[in-house]
């Protein structure tokens, strides 16, 4: 989308402003529509003061969430679509997501879909959300549509919050362990260096193997560091490529316990994906292929590819999915039940449902379990560097009792 500067006139008086458009063509139409003559219309340079710069997506997951509810709220009370997109707009939380429904809401004044008009945004609106929508259009079920959206979102979000807040856990006592066990090699233990070289005599090896761990921290702290960055560095390259990506999810889905969780919460996004387009009678081909962009696990996705491309041969959804290690005998079996019951989305609803309870389920016994090893952990580090400073003064003490 550009900016285009105008001057022109209406019926009554001179007109000139800023308009939003895709090209020079359509900012002249939009105001043609709107009932102004164009005497000059100049395409605005996008400056440094002007460009709006955008880190990850222009809306949160939470909000986006809460405009769909309440999106499907307004059209409920018999709301027009245009005038439900302008209240959104005026009380969305972000200013890249104000803008954006600005400038769907100046879309739909002049006749275009809102399915179209989500589709200029993709950085706001998923390939998933606008064939949703495009489908609730179809159907004049646009309401029902939104509904499901926003069950959809709101499941998988709490899921994957379920999933990071198991694994913030022993990522925060890591990194503090090895912030402690820092601290103590580079400040404390030095300390000590100078008084046991003082009181001669053999340290024990414990404590020798301290000194050595911190004589090395001081003086080859930059090795440490390089090699910290180099394997950050590897694996963002690993996952760059495609072979890498598959090598990667392969190895988290076969993790003990990590990768169990981890292969629920995949399967789970899938079978809510599947589930949510067939409730709005997406065609099943294109239901495949969205849900495929959705999936961020390497291995799910080449069996979804796989089901695809079965069904565009004419064979079964379920066949690539039987017997992989990835796909429990549940899903297909369910998915069996369904095609032959013509339930399908409610049976993928439902073993959606049972894998999100199982992620529930899942990371609370791991965050009950990973509790008390990483305190164990954290102490016997601490305990190990503090024992071998403490054990040549325990020499030195009895040495002075014998004297």
């Amino acid at each position: 989308m550009a900016r285009f500067k105008y001057e022109g006139r209406d019926a009554r008086s001179v007109r000139s402003g800023i308009v939003i458009a895709d090209n020079k063509r359509d900012a002249a139409l939009k105001l043609k529509k709107d009932g102004i003559r164009v005497k000059n219309l100049t395409e605005q340079a996008e400056t440094t003061l002007t460009k709006e710069i955008t880190i990850g997506k222009p809306v949160k997951r939470q909000h986006f969430i809460m405009f769909l509810r309440q999106f499907s709220t307004l059209l409920r009370a018999g709301v027009t679509i245009v005038e439900a997109i302008r209240i959104l707009s005026l009380q969305v939380e972000g200013k890249q997501f104000k803008k954006i429904l600005t400038e769907v809401n100046e879309d739909l004044r002049t006749g275009g879909a809102l399915s179209d008009s989500f589709a200029k945004h993709t950085k706001a609106f998923e390939p998933l959300v606008i064939n949703m929508i495009k489908a609730g259009e179809l159907s004049g079920t646009l309401d029902d549509s939104l509904d499901r959206l926003a069950v959809h979102y709101e499941k998988a979000y709490k899921t994957r919050q379920k999933v990071m807040s198991a694994l913030s856990y022993p990522v925060v006592v890591g990194i503090v362990a090895v912030g402690v066990v820092i601290f103590l090699l580079t400040f404390v233990v030095p300390m000590f260096v100078d008084l046991f070289a003082s009181v001669g005599g053999e340290l024990p090896l414990l404590t020798r193997f301290v000194m050595t761990s911190s004589d090395f921290a001081l003086s080859y702290w930059y090795v440490i560091v390089m090699a910290v960055a180099a394997v950050g560095v590897g694996f963002y390259l690993l996952r760059s490529n495609p072979k890498g990506r598959m090598m990667t999810d392969t190895l988290l889905l076969r993790l003990p316990v990590f990768g169990d969780i981890a292969k629920k919460s995949v399967l789970a996004t899938l079978t809510r994906t599947l589930s949510s387009l067939f409730s709005s009678s997406v065609p099943i081909l294109q239901s495949l292929a969205m849900t495929e962009r959705v999936v961020s696990n390497e291995v799910v996705k080449k069996v979804l590819v796989r089901s695809r491309e079965s069904l565009e041969r004419g064979g079964s959804l379920t066949e690539p999915m039987e017997g992989h290690w990835a796909f429990p005998p549940l899903i297909p079996h369910m998915i069996a039940i369904g095609e032959q019951t013509g339930s399908l989305d409610s049976m993928l609803a439902k073993v959606a449902d049972f894998y999100e309870s199982e992620v529930d389920a899942s990371t609370e016994r791991l965050k009950a379990l990973i509790e008390p090893i990483m305190i164990v952990l954290l102490a016997g580090l601490v305990g190990t560097i503090v024992l071998a400073i403490l054990l040549p003064m325990f020499d030195l003490f009895n040495q002075i009792d014998n004297l």
